[in-house]
């Protein structure tokens, strides 16, 4: 097992701390949720006491006056009823206080998430990162809802319960708190090794997540491949491990939790019956004394059997909370916003400067990348997979932060531009479109309330995707399932299309945009994207080299640098990688033969 599934006594103290740190805005509440909590304590006190009251005073010498019983007797009753409906208030009262701290806490999580760069999310699986904003945030509340108001209870419980021992018998209640440092001993070799064991467990439920989400996310492939059986053994794989430290949490919750506690619990009934009856030979028992002990270890040690069986649930929730505080501290997010910057970008001339990037912090994907793109200008990026093209829209975007060189944008870095700026003025189109869930006019206008409709069907024409949205059941109001399923991947780009032209951007880029869509939808968005580079920078990857042909400048890219630039008819001149590429893609095999020899 790693070293980093156990968590010391002091790491637990300090998640605990922490978690406690959102109770802070609900004080009021909290008090109130106290305050109710310390009259049901006086209550189960006092219902003992004034039954010893009863068999003392009235019962063993026989004597039963009517008032003095019937003010007992409804005093009794009035306590159980109050202490109901106390209880009731008080326990809601401590559910609304939980349900609020794991509301703030799943917004902080999810916050967290969309303000993370994306080296986090190449190292990390979606499945996992589901797993500590769903499961973990939810083993969260139950700690809340469930075993801190046990914990509470109990020990109010407990102060009440030694209390009204030393009053009934000062001697036998020494005796009794003897069974607090067995009690200790128990609890602290518990949370010891249930600390390592559920860490194990919430690791394998998020490895199960993680799998189980990669095997939604690829079904066609799998099944395409026949990669069900492989997918079926490596889930089982998981899932028998995932067994297998469960198993672990049963057998040390079996044995440290109600059946020690069961035994202690029995060593400390013999020893009050055990003083009572020695104590019996030199004075006369008081029956209902005797009765109270009894009654207020039964009382001591209910707290205690609910405190240990939901011991389980604190380690649990401990662990998630220490998954979803590493994610909350998670450093890597995205690149440093330009504090108080107000450029504006107007002309949209960009500049690449000597730019050198790595993924890993190893391995160079971009070496020395240098070129400019005039405004209105169209720049394609051409070259085999692993070449750097998608790496060089990466940092244009701002998903990653670059170190060497630099990128300019009229002139100024693009750190110095806010962030909004940057991605407002820049029109991202990919090779596979992600479509919400929601309406289709949700989708291209993005939730922007100054978009009028208007102006969504206008950019949906310029596409020329009103038709076929004009033929869709509810037209702009149909709805879009996850990721557009229902729709054609020419569909899914166009929508896309329209989302990027509703913004009017200045620069556009343009992510293999045509590659999914058919030759006739393809000659329909040609025409439109003609239209729409008019004015506007482009940047623009295509392993169709048909696609770029009229590109001001092309920039050939091979392992992460630059090898040609050009426009089409220059760089078929050349004679050098781009040539055959092309030739290739147009089936001139004895071309591509004469090209390889020459």
């Amino acid at each position: 097992m790693d070293k980093t599934t156990t968590m010391s006594a002091k790491d637990q103290r300090q998640v605990l701390k922490r978690l406690l740190r959102y109770t802070a805005p609900h004080k009021k509440s909290i008090f109130i949720a106290f305050f109710l909590l310390a009259l049901t304590t006086i209550g189960d006190v006092l219902g003992p006491y004034l039954v010893k009251v009863f068999i003392d005073d009235y019962l063993t010498p026989r004597n039963f006056p009517y008032e003095p019983l019937v003010w007992l007797a409804a005093g009794y009753i009035g306590i159980q009823i109050a202490n109901v409906l106390i209880s009731y208030f008080q326990l809601l009262k401590f559910q609304e206080i939980a349900l609020k701290i794991i509301q703030q806490l799943r917004v902080d999580v999810f916050s967290k998430v969309q303000d993370l760069g994306m080296r986090y999310f190449d190292k990390t699986p979606a499945g996992g990162i589901v797993s500590r904003v769903t499961n973990d945030t939810e083993a969260i509340k139950d700690m809340f809802v469930s075993v801190l108001v046990s914990f509470i209870q109990g020990s109010f419980l407990f102060v009440g319960i030694f209390t009204a021992m030393f009053i009934l018998n000062v001697k036998l209640a020494v005796f009794c708190l003897f069974i607090l440092p067995v009690l200790f001993m128990i609890i602290k070799t518990y949370r010891k090794y249930s600390s390592i064991f559920y860490h194990d467990l919430r690791e394998r439920l998020s490895q199960l997540n993680a799998k189980l989400s990669e095997s939604l996310q690829g079904m066609a492939i799998i099944q395409v491949f026949r990669q069900e059986r492989r997918l079926r053994d490596e889930f089982g794989d998981i899932n028998e491990k995932h067994y297998k430290a469960g198993m672990r949490n049963i057998k040390i919750d079996g044995l440290l939790l109600r059946p020690a506690i069961d035994l202690v619990y029995i060593s400390a009934l013999i020893l009050v019956l055990s003083y009572f009856g020695i104590s019996s030979f030199s004075n006369p028992i008081e029956i209902g004394v005797l009765y109270a002990f009894i009654n207020y270890l039964d009382r001591f040690f209910e707290p205690v059997n609910n405190i240990m069986m939901r011991l389980s649930m604190f380690q649990q929730a401990i662990v998630a909370s220490s998954r979803v505080f590493t994610l909350l501290d998670e450093s890597e997010e995205s690149p440093a916003q330009a504090k108080g910057s107000t450029w504006k970008i107007a002309d949209a001339e960009i500049e690449f400067r000597d730019i050198t990037f790595s993924y890993d912090g190893q391995k160079d994907v971009l070496k020395n990348i240098s070129f400019t793109a005039k405004p209105g200008e169209t720049v394609a990026l051409v070259g085999h997979t692993g070449s750097g093209k998608s790496s060089i829209i990466n940092l244009l975007m701002r998903f990653y932060e670059y170190e060497r060189g630099d990128i300019l944008i009229d002139g100024q870095s693009i750190k110095e531009y806010p962030m909004d700026e940057l991605r407002n003025r820049i029109g991202l189109v990919l090779q596979d479109p992600f479509l919400f869930y929601g309406t289709v006019k949700d989708n291209i206008k993005l939730h922007a309330s100054d978009m009028s409709d208007d102006e969504v069907e206008a950019a949906a024409e310029f596409v020329q995707a009103h038709t076929f949205i004009e033929k869709l059941p509810d037209s702009y109001s149909h709805k879009v399932v996850e990721r557009g399923s229902t729709l054609s991947s020419g569909q899914r780009q166009l929508i896309a299309f329209a989302r990027t032209i509703a913004t009017n951007p200045k620069i556009l880029v343009l992510d293999e945009a045509t590659a999914n869509i058919d030759t006739e939808t393809e000659d329909a968005i040609q025409q439109a994207l003609a239209k729409m580079r008019k004015g506007r920078t482009t940047i623009a990857i295509a392993h169709r080299l048909s696609t770029i042909q009229d590109a001001d400048c092309i920039l050939v890219l091979h392992q992460g640098e630059i090898v040609e630039r050009g426009n089409h008819q220059e760089l078929l001149t050349q004679k050098g990688l781009y040539h055959k590429m092309y030739l290739l893609q147009n089936g001139l095999v004895e071309g591509i033969e004469d090209a390889v020899n020459s």
